[in-house]
């Protein structure tokens, strides 16, 4: 999430003409954001004078730009999509905030753009070769940049807020819901009260339930999915939301880093808990080394950009916490759940850190990551945490025009990760192989099924070991759900069925939890192999029949 900034951040990539890209908020629109925050939320008069920065638009680009970046190297975990999305404002938005659809289909928004396009594998299940179609497009009035996305147990996507709506910068408290079945988007009103959303958080709960932030206050509010109305809830939160990321743990609870926005400590280390139960937030203790960035060391508040990187749990039960650092290097912290205690990670090599930026969680449980120098600065590496150390991998296409805010990552069901950072869609391709023990284990399936049918299926770990793929705040790809795949013999085609109404979203689960699933209407006939994958991680296979 981007703290509301007045003035663009000083950027060193002349290349990308970012300057040019920072909307101005006017004088006008400023009065209106603050005099729409009580003091009691925004803090001082003092704070509002030194308001916080914007983050920046996309990067423009040209009409050659995808023919300007050579292929990946022969030999490299990276793999350029076959097809690029044909987004319509390429220039100005590009391709990102990608969102895995329960088919097994993809979501990619035209970012900052109204249109939107699903990538749909190929016949044997090859994202690399799949294919693009258009989906409809955000309603009238509503195209927003930098917002909470969360896809629901009944597989309808919703997106919240945006710090900037059609490229200007506002921190909306707009809102929509797509249904996938009908490829409609529907309006959903904000919480009583809220004038602002913005670039916050969101996560679904262990239970379902949708929870959103407001970027600019404490509040939060849980969605009724039946009636797209608000419950207030996270009381005793200690800040505001701003600039923080949420991480669903094993315990069913919600796990934050605090930003001091509007709260500033130079070496605040805070951290917090939400417990569902009583809907409200508590002390998780010191991070032990400070995550959010407050500029201590070159120039204090004024110059802090109050960015944190994004928090990835692994199968251990650990949280891989990263941080930013506009002074150097950026800290890592590790939070142990099962403990309550946290640990210093090893610092960021070179001056890196991810001030906003992608990870997302191998099935090998490693932890791929997306840096770059200091505060949005170019060119990105690339690195992995495997619990002890940090390593540099390969770069992605374009990484040497990239800053980390630039990346999203997705788990897709293949293991592979797609990557979105405004130019193109890759994937790469991970080492190593799972820990059958993280796998969705099936207890009971039916042993035949029809094309069009829809059925029930029970098991264990269908929501994998963790949400998946982070970001600092404001994209959330969360695949912490079932998938069941249905693969011919003799053809070896692949289908994914649909799921929905999914009993359960908890990480980490060994309960007995079921979903349903659609079988599509183009199933091939005769003997098959069914999976159910979470987290790109499948199941041992079931023989069925498709009759």
């Amino acid at each position: 999430m981007k703290t509301p900034r007045w003035f663009p951040r000083n950027r060193s990539f002349s290349h990308l003409r970012i300057a040019t890209a920072v909307t101005l908020i006017s004088a006008a629109t400023a009065m209106v954001f603050f005099a729409a925050h009580p003091s009691s939320v925004v803090a001082q008069s003092a704070e509002a004078q030194n308001a916080p920065k914007l983050m920046p638009l996309p990067p423009k680009k040209g009409p050659t730009a995808l023919a300007a970046t050579a292929a990946p190297a022969a030999g490299s975990p990276w793999q350029l999509l076959t097809n690029q999305p044909p987004v319509l404002d390429y220039a100005d938005c590009g391709p990102g905030n990608p969102i895995l659809l329960t088919d097994g289909t993809v979501m990619v928004q035209d970012d900052g753009c109204q249109d939107w396009w699903k990538l749909t594998p190929d016949e044997f299940g090859s994202y690399v070769n799949g294919t693009w179609t258009q989906l409809a497009s955000t309603p009238a009035g509503y195209s927003p940049l930098y917002h909470s996305s969360a896809v629901l147990p009944d597989g309808r996507v919703i997106i919240e807020g945006g710090e900037y709506n059609f490229l200007h910068a506002v921190w909306t408290n707009l809102g929509a819901i797509y249904d996938p079945l009908l490829d409609t988007w529907r309006m959903v009103n904000p919480p009583t009260g809220w004038s602002t959303i913005g670039d916050a958080q969101g996560v679904v709960l262990f239970d379902g339930t949708f929870m959103q932030a407001n970027c600019c206050t404490n509040q939060a509010a849980l969605l009724n999915p039946n009636t797209l109305t608000w419950t207030p809830t996270g009381s005793e939160k200690f800040d505001v939301n701003d600039e923080e990321g949420w991480t669903l743990l094993p315990s069913k609870q919600v796990l934050t880093v605090d930003a001091y926005v509007f709260a500033y400590e130079s070496r605040g280390t805070n951290s917090e808990i939400y417990n569902p139960v009583t809907g409200s937030w508590s002390s998780a203790g010191s991070t032990t080394v400070q995550l959010w960035d407050s500029a201590t060391g070159c120039g204090g508040k004024n110059h802090a950009s109050f960015e944190v990187g994004p928090a990835v749990l692994r199968p251990d039960g650990t949280v891989f916490y990263t941080g930013a650092n506009r002074c150097g290097a950026g800290h890592t912290a590790v939070y142990n759940s099962n403990t309550g205690v946290w640990m210093p990670g090893p610092d960021f090599p070179d001056s890196l850190d991810i001030a906003d930026g992608p990870a997302a969680l191998e099935p090998s449980g490693k932890v791929l990551m997306m840096a770059s120098p200091k505060i949005f600065n170019t060119p990105a590496t690339f690195l992995e945490w495997d619990g002890s150390s940090l390593t540099e991998i390969p770069p992605a296409p374009h990484a040497s025009n990239d800053s980390s805010f630039y990346g999203n990552f997705l788990i897709l069901p293949t293991g592979q990760i797609l990557f979105t950072d405004f130019f193109f869609v890759s994937v790469y391709n991970p080492g190593g192989t799972y820990n059958s023990a993280w796998a969705p284990s099936i207890q009971s399936a039916p042993a035949k099924v029809r094309p069009g049918g829809s059925y029930t299926i029970y098991g264990h770990r269908f929501n994998g070991m963790s949400q998946g793929a982070a970001y600092g705040d404001d994209q959330q790809a969360a695949t912490n759900f079932p998938l069941v795949r249905i693969t011919n013999n003799r053809t070896g085609h692949v289908f994914y069925s649909r799921t929905h109404d999914h009993t359960s979203m908890a990480v980490a689960s060994s309960d007995l939890v079921f979903t349903h699933f659609d079988v599509p209407a183009t199933q091939e006939h005769g003997p098959s192999q069914l999976v159910v994958v979470a987290n790109g991680i499948p199941s041992a296979s079931v023989a069925i029949t498709v009759d």
